[in-house]
């Protein structure tokens, strides 16, 4: 799910906060309707900065709580998706099917950013009365971009398919043109919704959509599986869904009116571009792993008596399999950025530089804790985990590089919040900077080195570890351009603790004998437990958090 905090406020310059999760491919933006933030202002931090901390803590938790659970429904269902497709599909299919959504998802995604932030901050930032007339220009800018979009995807299929040694998987690429023109339809629409503040009809649309996408990936997939073409149906599936999606909201958000008002092209363009190439970035650096990962498994299978290039998909499966539990952290703290960055932008916005350092401090404390939680269970349980959900033959394969791979996508979470940090403090072409940092770096590392080797399940080991590599390098850095940025950072000790709890929880997660699938969740409880024991006993977690907890679920006012 896709959140613009208060984008007719303060709209985002790029929008590193509307990450994309790997569990459901979306299509739209969830709205704090309940986030109520507040940042004191230079003139008053003396003496309000703490006056005003629990009610500050509690408005904002609220908004973080919100829409951590809204995520939580989104999450739920594209797990349950994804679950479902494999067992469907088979792990081959599975892995053809995440081959081409990954390829696509880098095209749709950035699609789906723009368009909505794009279209909510013209129809917002005009008048009442102009608002027709905006929403009529920027929905014509998007549709007449689109169709040629669309169109250029559906020639370069074959390209495409060939360069990523996939050629069986040309067709399946030009069916995902259905979904980039559908969805480049939809999502102005909810940008439309967005401008207005219709927070409830968005959130409609928005479980509407999800729900649709699932039935048509499933439906299409088990009544073609049938006749070989699962993946393709399941594609199908997936047009279908976008397409009825687009008619239903249509007549919510209409058309507009012609006639003088809101930007124009010149100033929307303007907008979008930079929103365009820094979700380009973005999802490059989410999918470059499994792309180059199936890329070079076709090379070395093809290389293999008795193997083609259709064998890549297995490994391919198995791998995303994987990350389906690796990516939980990034979308979990996703709800901490939606509260961290209007903090941020106000108290730096009002020159409050004190607030900047406790609000920094405050969200990478949390977001090292949090982190450490799932991880800490993801990476001991590795192996049990997959096979609970996916079975024995993507566990084979993919356990041992879930384990390294877990550790990486923990660290990647914390660059969310740290590009976060920076681009709340205006620091947007740094931020955009160490993306691209961390993209050249994970792509290079898999070069060096998965290209080349044996097909097998070492080359999910090594593309796992060019990954993670790459990620806590790229973390490091932004790291520390957080601390000379901001002033501030989370404290040594802090970090400290967190790893000793993580070393300790993933020690007895990886020492607990082979569990059965129902014992797997009673290790997943004990291991997490052993995770919060070590940190109640370091004192890093004390009766203050909880009194803090207390505070932010309480609806008594200040």
């Amino acid at each position: 799910m896709i959140a613009v905090p208060r984008p007719w406020a303060r709209p985002l310059s790029v929008p590193w906060l509307a990450g994309r999760a790997h569990i459901c491919d979306v299509a739209g933006v969830s709205e704090p309707r309940d986030q109520d933030v507040y940042a004191p202002p230079a003139a008053e931090k003396a003496s309000s900065t703490a006056a005003g901390a629990g009610d500050t803590a509690r408005r904002a938790g609220r908004g973080g709580l919100a829409i951590a659970g809204a995520k939580l429904f989104f999450m739920v269902v594209g797990l349950a998706q994804q679950i479902a497709l494999k067992h469907i599909l088979g792990l081959g299919n599975y892995g053809a099917l995440g081959r081409v959504q990954s390829i696509a998802s880098v095209v749709y995604n950035p699609i789906i950013a723009t368009s909505v932030q794009g279209v909510s901050r013209a129809v917002s930032g005009a008048q009442e009365a102009d608002q027709p007339a905006a929403q009529r220009r920027v929905l014509t800018i998007h549709s007449l971009a689109i169709v040629p979009l669309a169109a250029g995807f559906l020639f370069a299929a074959p390209y495409i398919a060939e360069a990523i040694r996939a050629p069986h998987l040309t067709n399946a690429l030009r069916i995902v043109a259905g979904v980039l023109l559908f969805y480049g339809l939809y999502t102005p629409l909810v940008g439309v919704i967005n401008g207005r503040k219709q927070f409830g009809r968005q959130a409609l649309l928005d479980t509407l959509a999800a729900t649709l996408r699932t039935a048509g990936l499933l439906g299409g997939a088990y009544f073609f599986m049938r006749l070989g073409q699962g993946v393709e149906g399941a594609l199908g599936g997936f047009v279908c869904a976008a397409a009825l999606m687009a008619g239903i909201a249509l007549p919510i958000a209409g058309l507009g009116k012609s006639g003088p008002g809101g930007p124009t092209v010149q100033e929307h363009i303007k907008f979008i571009v930079p929103l365009v190439l820094g979700q380009l970035a973005l999802n490059l650096l989410f999918q470059s792993d499994l792309t180059l990962l199936g890329r070079f498994a076709a090379d070395a299978a093809a290389a293999t008596p008795g193997l083609d290039e259709k064998a890549a998909d297995t490994l391919a499966g198995a791998y995303r399999a994987a990350q389906l539990f690796c990516f939980l952290p990034y979308q979990l703290l996703l709800a901490i950025t939606f509260v961290l960055f209007p903090l941020l932008a106000s108290a730096h916005r009002d020159g409050d530089g004190d607030a900047v350092r406790v609000y920094v401090r405050t969200g990478m404390r949390l977001a090292l804790v949090l982190a450490g939680l799932i991880v800490s269970v993801s990476a001991g349980l590795s192996r049990p985990l997959i096979n609970l959900v996916f079975g024995p033959d993507a566990a084979a394969l993919g356990g041992r590089a879930m384990f390294i791979m877990a550790l990486g996508l923990g660290a990647f979470a914390i660059f969310g919040i740290l590009v976060t940090v920076l681009t709340s403090l205006k620091r947007e072409v740094l931020s955009m900077v160490l993306t691209i940092v961390a993209l050249a770096l994970v792509v290079g590392l898999c070069f060096g080195l998965v290209r080349g080797q044996p097909f097998g399940e070492g080359m999910l080991v090594r593309t796992a570890i060019a990954t993670g590599t790459g990620l806590v390098t790229a973390t490091v850095l932004a790291a520390g351009a957080v601390k000379k940025t901001a002033g501030a950072l989370v404290s040594p000790v802090t970090l400290l603790r967190v790893a000793v709890a993580l070393g300790a929880a993933i020690a007895v997660g990886r020492s607990l004998p082979e569990p059965g699938k129902l014992m797997t969740l009673g290790y997943a409880a004990a291991v997490g437990v052993v995770y919060l024991l070590v940190l109640l006993v370091s004192r890093e977690i004390t009766g203050a958090d909880g009194r803090i907890v207390a505070r932010v679920l309480s609806r008594k006012s200040s």
